[in-house]
């Protein structure tokens, strides 16, 4: 991706986060408020992944899970016992990325890129994958739309992390590295567009 693309790319984060957050700050604000009722934790829950360059950050997201004794699992399916019913509501409907709004205008994130891992995996790219850490991670983009349904997919193997690993983590890198080498602000809108509608 060129110095000029970058540039712009931020730009656009920078402008339409800024807008994003003060039309949906009272939802993000009510809504965490809900989910504090819900899970009796604090509504926002705040995670460490790998960014641009493999630096750590803080992803912002509502939170959806309460805590169940004996439940650690890194990868969350649909029947995971821990996610709440209004949980449930909020990963449907992406109501749960709406804090990550906050992440894009910090300049931790942006709309469009590989979704933001936790350590153990973009961190451990080699060769030419690592052309994944260039970039910013994003709250959608051409993986994230592939694997729309990835929890129900992860939730019918009889070992998710295993299948995460071995057959979805692939397939992202590959999307992944396609985005970036033939990277167009105006697929950046589509995405953005094919993740809302």
């Amino acid at each position: 991706m060129s110095s000029s693309n970058k540039i712009l790319k931020r730009a656009f984060d920078v402008v339409v986060s800024f807008i994003g957050l003060l039309c949906t700050g009272w939802i993000i604000i009510i809504t965490a408020i809900l989910a504090r009722m819900d899970t009796k934790l604090s509504g926002f829950f705040k995670q460490k992944r790998v960014g641009q360059h493999g630096a750590i950050f803080e992803v912002y997201k509502l939170r959806s899970m309460k805590h169940v004794e004996g439940v650690t699992t890194t990868v969350s399916t649909d029947n995971d016992p821990r996610i709440t019913r209004l949980g449930r509501f909020w990963r449907k409907s992406k109501l749960d990325e709406l804090p990550q709004l906050i992440n894009v205008f910090m300049g931790d994130m942006s709309f469009v890129g590989p979704r933001p891992d936790v350590p153990g995996f973009a961190d451990r790219l080699e060769g030419e994958d690592r052309i994944l850490l260039t970039i910013k991670p994003g709250i959608t983009g051409p993986a994230s739309i592939y694997f729309k349904d990835e929890e129900a997919l992860l939730a019918a193997q009889n070992n998710p992390e295993r299948y995460n690993r071995e057959v979805i983590w692939p397939k992202k890198v590959e999307l992944n590295k396609a985005y970036i080498n033939n990277y167009s602000i105006f697929k950046d809108i589509e995405y953005i567009f094919k993740t809302i509608f």
